[in-house]
């Protein structure tokens, strides 16, 4: 019998889509409890949703892809909705990139739906930020597309409707979580723990010593020791020393000193070899109640085996033989050494560890703790459960990742008829940037990538010690956590956050000054003397420091840059001085003149400087170094995929050498302070004086210690600087860190004017922004193409690298789709960056013919970048050449309708952002951001125009050739194959994307007949003489396709964004429309046409009359709806009013039209009346289709239409 017992806090809503999807292949029993289980034939399979989804794909052969490729995808999703998909702090990473891998697909594996899509789905259904996205329309297009095709799948639309209320998550948005989150965590979420008596509990923390132990080691030895003291029950700390190879007896103490810096106070101490004579008899219990057997099947074929479900060959064997073999291995024989006992569970259990695992393996070398006793040892699953039980252990936490082993845990206690301690399952500890695994670990210290295993820069208890966590914090942190099984990764952040908390309230203020850039403030009419100040300005109880003053102080040289002549600096911990004169030589401050002013007691607007008295006899300053730690791996999360040793940090310690106050020379090793405008230090080495050995004093070396803020990891101000490597060049271990010339200045108080950029900075920023848009395109594809590892690195490194050197050149952080402000320069800035894009255009080109990918997806390459070669023709005059630098001129003036235009177009749509982020309460940093953009934009549209943005304004444009209808006609057709594309992606109905497929290809012989040029996307057509009003004609076009699209997009309830910007495009076509015809746009309407013949027109009209009239009675003899006939009797009313105004007669059945010579109608009559005579006529054959009329009345219609 398959079960799926379903979670009712935690729905698993992907595992029960695909048991309805799977229902006709699988009977699956569906209830609902408090933990997500599924289980078959009695034993348990998966205890997640993904488990489960999987176990039923694979039990049902289906939804699980049909390669071992798209298996490998699959696996690839379920994992990323366990991982991203579940950590808030990469979710805004996370969506994109769904959105991305959605956006020319429509199911996230193969040509059909699989468990990879009921997953994702559930993991975004069950997060109430994606829910208060799609809410508040700010969820990205293509995945909401494939999010609400989802929902109206029945078989999920089925298990939605069947959630309880209190299952269902509810919008959410981040700032609400948040702060949910921190109202939590001040006292943290604890489960009782079942059957807990008081006084009874007993709980235990059982580590392997093979290593040193890191924070999630912490937080399982503290929660452990909560729960303790919380029941006062007892701690078992218990060495697992079942491997001999592994235990080493330097570890035991080291993580017994470890337990007792994080207070951790145990009540018995044991190791599981104190039990192996107990648990070797259970064992042959085991054995000889036929429940177990002796295999010497090799380890890959056991393996293959396991994972095919198949029987070993010794499964049937013989008690006799079992103990036969058994006593071989418990010689050591050579025999014996390749034998192995395995439990007989269930071979055929989806859940891989109830396969029959083995529970002793013969290993004849000695023990750290048994010597040569034994030459036979247990694995630690089935030790652990015997020596819980035994050792009275009533409640046995576990991380979720041992839940799959909880079914074989319960299965030794039941076989073997032990008392059944509690199983309780909370999360392991994630942190970001940083592994935790003891193998990586070791590599990191033994290759030197860091100073050892109490490097700062490790997760190890001893590391984060040293790097200024202290254990009050740690504790905080642990039990805001609880004992929640949510699987996520948390930012270091959070930690830190809470040693500030900790800190901030007690530690000392110091002051250093740069030793490398400091100058000299020459105070006038001052002697050397001293005050006291408190070393906390808030805590008394800190205690006083002497504070010394004279005439002659030095500061920071970035202060000094900031001080201004005339007016007061406040120095800290003295008073406000008056600056009299600052000296400069070349640009930089060499001294500075003042007078003691500490009588003015007015510090609200003045600089802040921290500052020491250089009087080496009564003040002598202490040489000290400060340390700055960076992450040691670089990427937040590492995917399961990726090698670890790519992303380690070879640069993540920094060295500063510092002059600090004579109070540094009293510091011990531990102490902690606050170095004032910089942050809290951890004092590692202590000061010592001179020493004749050395020749000089040891300087107070100082490490930093993160506050939770994003710029306290590395040195403080750091700017990524793209610098190109060099073959062969040597990188400097991480261990030695980087002596700095100069420190980093203190953080100003305020905002200096940043320098005018240099002529050609906006060039070399529209540069720069062409080409991280094209690195970006790259990087995209290779990562939708699951290109190779290396080679994605090599493109993000190149991404990287481009957006600081644009930071670098702009002083803006780059964003798609941004726009400079441009200002007056030579016109090469528009080729350099054309330059660019072609380069990056001509890289992906090649990368495609390399790969043989598509012929349709290289032409659409190379469409690409033939347009970008003729529009850097058009821009220089010359044609393009690789490496070729293209030559400023003096461009000439352009004419402004382009530009304005587009200019216009933009400024109002800036408005429009800035607007809806100030009715939606947004944050100030994100209005603040649009205002800016909407500000330069309104300064290029100026600069642009010569006049002021207006709404609604269209910009004057000079009288230009009749090109403009080519324009048109461009917009018209980039609107229709946009209508085309989303009808494909969507699979609509055939004759729907018939229909725009006509239209499109109408639209292009239009283009081409007024360019003499195929349609291109993105391409500009070259401006030609053209008749007049064929702009007219053409922007009607454009303004019907546009109209269109936004009526689809309504229909469809698609996102609010992708919906305003259709009707921002219609807006604009219809503004462009009145500029040309000088007529408001309205549907269906014809333009006036140059001087012909008129009996043709009279023709056509006759011809469309006759079609509405039919159109109109069968409208009628059907019983048609009435706004149906009225809207069809409008048409016909007004065919004839135009009939009359042709002919000068009323129209009448079967009246053929007199030809006359008037030349007053236009030549455009006949054309525009056929079109109307042929769409009403197309109309009544799609009417009489869509109602399944009889074939001769169908044809007849459409014989007509053809005519």
């Amino acid at each position: 019998m398959t079960k799926l017992v379903a979670s009712k806090t935690n729905p698993p809503i992907g595992a029960l889509a695909t048991a309805k999807a799977v229902s006709s292949k699988l009977s699956v029993a569906i209830t609902w409890g408090q933990d997500t289980c599924f289980s078959t034939g009695g034993s348990i399979g998966a205890t997640t949703s993904a488990g489960s989804a999987r176990c039923l794909a694979r039990l049902s052969q289906s939804l699980y892809g049909g390669s071992v490729l798209q298996q490998t995808e699959v696996d690839h999703w379920l994992t990323f909705s366990l991982g991203p998909l579940s950590c808030s702090s990469e979710l805004t990473k996370a969506l994109p990139y769904l959105d991305t891998v959605l956006q020319p697909a429509t199911w996230l594996v193969g040509d059909t739906v699989s468990i990879a899509d009921y997953e994702v789905f559930g993991s975004l259904v069950n997060n109430p930020t994606w829910l208060w996205m799609v809410a508040e329309s700010q969820a990205p297009s293509s995945l909401l597309r494939w999010f609400n095709m989802m929902s109206t799948r029945p078989e999920v639309s089925s298990v939605m409707s069947s959630l309880p209320e209190e299952s269902k998550a509810k919008a959410a948005a981040p700032q609400a979580q948040a702060k949910e989150k921190k109202e939590e965590s001040a006292g943290g979420k604890f489960v009782e723990l079942p059957g807990a008596k008081m006084g009874e509990v007993v709980v235990r923390f059982p580590p392997e010593a093979s290593g040193f132990l890191h924070v999630g080691h912490a937080k399982a030895a503290l929660l452990n020791n909560f729960y303790k003291e919380s029941f006062q029950g007892k701690l078992v700390m218990r060495f697992d020393d079942t491997n001999p190879a592994k235990e080493k007896e330097e570890y035991e103490e080291v993580i017994l000193e470890d337990l007792k810096t994080l207070q951790v106070r145990y009540d018995f101490f044991s190791r599981t070899s104190d039990h192996f004579e107990t648990i070797l008899n259970y064992c042959e219990k085991l054995m000889k109640d036929g429940k177990a057997y002796v295999d010497d099947t090799d380890a890959e074929t056991m393996k293959a085996e396991r994972d095919t479900l198949t029987q070993s060959k010794n499964w049937n064997n013989s008690v006799k033989k079992n103990l036969a073999m058994w006593e071989e291995m418990k010689k050591g024989s050579e025999a014996g050494t390749k034998c192995a006992v395995r439990a007989k569970i269930n071979m055929q259990s989806p859940n891989g560890c109830l396969r029959d695992p083995t529970i002793y393996r013969c290993k004849p070398e000695p023990h750290p703790s048994t010597g040569t006793k034994y030459k036979v040892y247990p694995t630690y699953d089935f030790a652990c459960p015997i020596v819980d039980s035994v050792e009275g252990v009533t409640h046995a936490l576990r991380t979720t990742e041992y839940l799959d082993r909880d079914d074989q845990f319960n299965w030794f206690i039941d076989a073997l008829g032990l008392r059944k301690p509690y199983i309780w399952a909370y999360a392991r500890l994630n942190l970001t940037n940083t592994v935790m695994s003891k193998r990586k670990l070791t590599w990191l210290v033994e290759t030197g990538a860091v100073d050892g295993w109490d490097d700062p820069r490790l997760p190890t208890v001893r590391g984060i010690i040293r790097r200024g966590l202290t254990v009050e914090a740690l504790k905080q942190f642990i039990i805001a956590q609880g004992s929640s099984r949510s699987v996520v990764f948390m930012e270091w952040d959070k930690i830190w956050a809470f040693n500030k908390k900790v800190l901030d309230p007690v530690v000392a203020r110091h002051t250093t000054v740069d030793l490398a850039y400091n100058v000299p403030v020459l105070v006038a009419g001052v002697k050397v003397t001293s005050h006291k100040a408190a070393k906390h300005p808030k805590n008394p109880e800190v205690g006083e420091k002497t504070i010394w003053t004279g005439p002659r102080l030095i500061i920071d040289g970035v202060d000094a840059e900031q001080l201004k002549e005339g007016e007061n600096a406040t120095f800290i911990n003295w008073g406000n001085l008056m600056i009299k004169k600052v000296n400069k030589k070349d640009g930089k401050v060499e001294s500075v003149d003042a007078e003691e002013n500490t009588d003015n007691k007015d510090f609200k607007k003045t600089l802040k400087v921290t500052w020491l008295c250089e009087e080496q006899e009564k003040s002598p300053t202490t040489p000290a170094i400060l340390v700055y730690y960076d992450h040691i791996i670089s990427k937040a999360i590492l995917d399961k995929e990726d090698d670890f040793k790519n992303f380690v940090k070879t640069d993540s310690k920094h060295e500063f050498e510092m002059l600090g106050d004579p109070e540094l020379r009293s510091l011990k090793k531990g102490d902690m302070v606050q170095i004032q405008r910089r942050g809290y230090f951890i004092c590692d080495v202590e000061y010592r004086a001179f020493s004749p050995c050395v020749g000089r004093a040891r300087p107070v070396v100082l490490l930093s210690i993160p506050d939770g803020s994003a710029g306290s990891y590395g040195p403080p101000g750091k700017v990524e600087k793209v610098q190109p490597s060099k073959g062969g060049e040597k990188k400097t271990p991480a261990k030695e860190g980087k002596k700095q010339a100069a420190a980093p200045a203190p953080a100003k108080q305020a905002k200096a004017a940043s320098p005018a950029a240099a002529s050609g900075g906006a060039a070399d920023g529209e540069k720069l922004n062409a080409a991280v848009a094209a690195l970006g395109d790259l990087v995209r594809k290779l990562k939708t193409e699951k290109a190779g590892k290396p080679e994605i690195d090599e493109a993000v490194k190149k991404l990287l690298a481009g957006k600081a050197e644009f930071k670098a050149a702009t002083g803006l952080d780059w964003k798609p789709g941004m726009t400079l402000a441009k200002a007056a320069s030579p016109a090469g800035g528009s080729a350099d960056a054309i330059n660019a894009a072609i380069s990056a255009q001509g890289d992906q080109v090649r990368k495609l013919k390399t790969e043989k990918a598509g012929k349709p997806e290289i032409d659409e390459a190379v469409k690409k970048l033939l347009a970008l070669k003729a529009e850097y023709k058009a821009a220089t005059g010359s044609d393009w050449k690789p490496g070729a630098a293209p030559a400023p001129s003096a461009a000439p003036a352009s004419s402004s309708g382009g530009s304005g235009d587009a200019l216009n177009l933009a400024t109002a749509a800036q408005g429009d952002l800035v607007r809806k982020l100030k009715t939606e309460k947004a944050g100030k940093p994100e209005i603040d951001e649009a205002v800016k953009k909407l500000l330069a934009l309104k300064a290029e549209y100026k600069a642009a125009t010569g006049s002021d943005w207006k709404p609604g304004a269209a910009p004057a444009s000079p009288a230009a050739p009749a090109g403009g209808s080519a324009d048109a006609l461009n917009l018209a057709t980039a609107a229709q194959g946009d209508l085309v594309r989303k009808l494909k992606t969507e699979k609509a109905a055939k004759p729907e994307i018939d229909e725009a497929v006509k239209k499109l290809l109408a639209l292009k012989a239009e283009y081409k007949a007024a360019t003499g040029s195929d349609w291109k996307p993105g391409a500009a057509p070259s401006s030609s003489a053209a008749p007049a009003g064929g702009s007219g004609d053409a922007l009607n076009l454009a303004t019907a396709a546009q109209g269109d699209l936004v009526r689809k997009l309504k229909t469809e309830k698609a996102a609010k964004p992708e919906i305003d910007e259709a009707v921002k495009k219609l807006l604009a076509v219809k503004a462009e429309f009145k500029a040309a015809t000088g007529l408001d746009w309205k549907p269906g309407m014809t333009l006036a046409k140059a001087a012909s013949p008129a009996g043709g027109s009279a023709d056509a009209i006759n011809a469309a009359i006759s079609a509405q009239g039919e159109q109109v009675r069968k409208l009628k003899t059907e019983k048609a709806a009435k706004p149906e006939i009225d809207e069809a009797v409008k048409k016909l009313l007004a065919l004839k009013a135009e009939y009359k105004a042709a002919t000068g007669s009323d129209w009448k059945p079967g009246a053929a039209p007199a030809p006359s010579t008037a030349p007053s109608s236009s030549s455009g009559g006949s054309g525009d009346a056929l079109n109307l005579a042929t769409a009403a006529q197309g109309d009544l054959v799609r009417k009489l289709k869509t109602e399944k009329a009889g074939k001769p009345e169908i044809d007849g219609a459409v014989k007509k239409l053809l005519a």
